[in-house]
């Protein structure tokens, strides 16, 4: 066999960027003194495709398999909906988000649950013992014991988070969980070889590392051999694997950009770590709908599943408050409410002040800047306050009807009534464009009890045929705020 040669380069240390020579300014990412020379391995091409084990060549259209691929249930259901209906054997899956956010809970609870209906699982930690594993694994354990005494006691449980179905509850430690704690690249494939589980867990790929690359590990080098090597083995093996990832300040995978290309799928576990909810979005997936969320509340015992987010997200807001107005978003293909609030004050300041949370800051000045030029509502020289209630993160266009009225209701001092829900694109003009799946939005208004829906006025007719809600349609801001002031 021939022998691998060695080379070095320099890699930046924030985006992977490649370089003969160091530079002191990163071409790609324009940052500074990221630069580090790295030793790298140049190994002879290989004879196989590493991204399906066969042999390469060829292949007639015609001739291309179409059987749709089987899936393999998580366990949890909003995990399922992320994935696209569940998991598929060889495919290479990649989980980031800050840290202490719930990572490791999320994958632990799902191999457990795995384990639980006989497959074999391998969890590999690089960063915790056994022991600081187990012990978050009996928290697990202990809250599927409490949620069978409660239903056996005849209590009704939480409608809107629940510990578990009869599927995911776990009541004991599953035999086919295996351990092990080992951060050696080439151990770690020995033992994939071995043990031949159905599901592999990595914790995480920035601790793993390649004893020939002199780079410490969570190098960008050691990273992408890293993810290079689980590739091959998910491919070849037909073994599910999970990677766990660490994130940047950006909020970014840590490592080169091109590991993100490299795996099938890129989830990311959101949300404030001294919050309670979580969202698990899908940015990439090559098996299902990118920008798919599942909702789960992160509690003493681990990640819960939310049944019902919308319920969820406007629990507890404000009755008849100027500033206050329920929108909805499409996200992949849930519709979720939400509560825009804002808030509009004379600054005390030279310059007003503009913040905004859970969206687009310049989108938010867009908006207020057509409200000026288009309605007259004076707003220059306030400072605006825009905030997503709850936490939530979403930048959909549809939301904009929702923040000018917030932002008009609060500058006017004028509550808009309670049961009135809003959305609808806007554009510079001051027009009220048509968006995506609106009678999905309504009818998820009329679930939770919503009787008048304001849209743009060329949705009408795709949602006639709900009966039960008013509808008001629009053509553009001015009409929309004079609705809400009674005109």
């Amino acid at each position: 066999m021939p022998k691998a040669k060695e080379k070095t380069a320099f890699y930046c240390q924030e985006c992977g960027h490649e370089s003969a020579k160091w530079l002191g300014q990163c071409p790609a990412c324009k940052k500074w003194n990221t630069f580090v020379e790295e030793r790298v391995r140049v190994s002879p091409r290989a004879r196989t495709d590493s991204r399906t084990g066969a042999s390469p060549g060829p292949v007639k259209l015609s001739e291309v398999s179409m059987e749709k691929e089987l899936r393999c249930p998580t366990g949890i259901g909003e995990f399922d909906r992320v994935l696209g209906g569940g998991i598929v054997a060889g495919s290479l899956t990649l989980v980031g988000g800050d840290p202490g956010i719930g990572k490791s809970t999320l994958l632990l609870q799902m191999g457990m649950h795995l384990a639980s209906d006989h497959k074999k699982v391998l969890y590999i930690s690089g960063e915790e013992s056994l022991r600081q594993i187990k012990l978050r694994a009996n928290r697990l354990i202990s809250c599927g014991a409490e949620q069978d005494s409660i239903v056996s006691d005849g209590a009704e449980p939480n409608r809107l988070i629940s510990c578990g179905s009869e599927l995911n509850r776990l009541t004991k430690t599953p035999e086919d969980f295996l351990l092990y704690c080992e951060t050696d690249l080439e151990t770690i494939e020995e033992t994939v070889r071995a043990v031949s589980p159905d599901v592999l867990i990595i914790d995480s790929v920035q601790t793993m590392c390649l004893q020939e690359l002199s780079s410490a590990p969570g190098s960008v080098s050691q990273i992408r051999e890293a993810t290079g090597v689980f590739l091959r083995i998910a491919k070849e093996h037909q073994i599910s694997v999970f990677l766990i990832g660490h994130v940047t300040k950006e909020g970014t995978v840590a490592g080169p950009r091109v590991l993100e290309h490299m795996v099938d799928t890129v989830l990311y576990l959101e949300g404030d770590r001294f919050a309670s909810y979580r969202l698990l979005r899908a940015v990439k997936n090559r098996f299902g709908r990118t920008n798919e969320i599942g909702v789960f509340e992160m509690r003493e015992s681990g990640l819960t599943e939310v049944e019902d987010p919308s319920e969820f997200m406007l629990s507890g807001r404000p009755q008849n408050a100027s500033g206050s107005v329920i929108s909805c978003a499409v996200e992949g293909t849930r519709p979720i409410m939400l509560e825009i609030q804002a808030l509009v004050t004379q600054t005390i300041f030279g310059f007003p002040k503009r913040q905004a949370n859970g969206t687009d800051h310049n989108r938010v000045s867009l908006l207020m800047a057509v409200l000026e030029k288009r309605v007259g509502l004076r707003t220059g020289a306030s400072d605006a306050y825009v905030n997503l209630a709850g936490g939530m993160r979403i930048e959909e266009p549809a939301l904009d009807l929702g923040i000018v009225l917030a932002v008009a209701s609060s500058y006017l001092n004028a509550a808009v009534k309670s049961s009135l829900m809003v959305f609808g694109e806007v554009g510079l003009s001051g027009e009220v464009r048509a968006v995506r799946s609106p009678l999905e939005r309504v009818l998820e208004a009329k679930k939770l009890g919503f009787d008048t829906v304001m849209l743009p006025k060329v949705s009408l007719k795709a949602v006639q045929e709900v009966k039960g809600v008013e509808f008001i349609g629009v053509e553009n801001v001015k009409a929309a705020i004079d609705a809400i002031k009674g005109k």
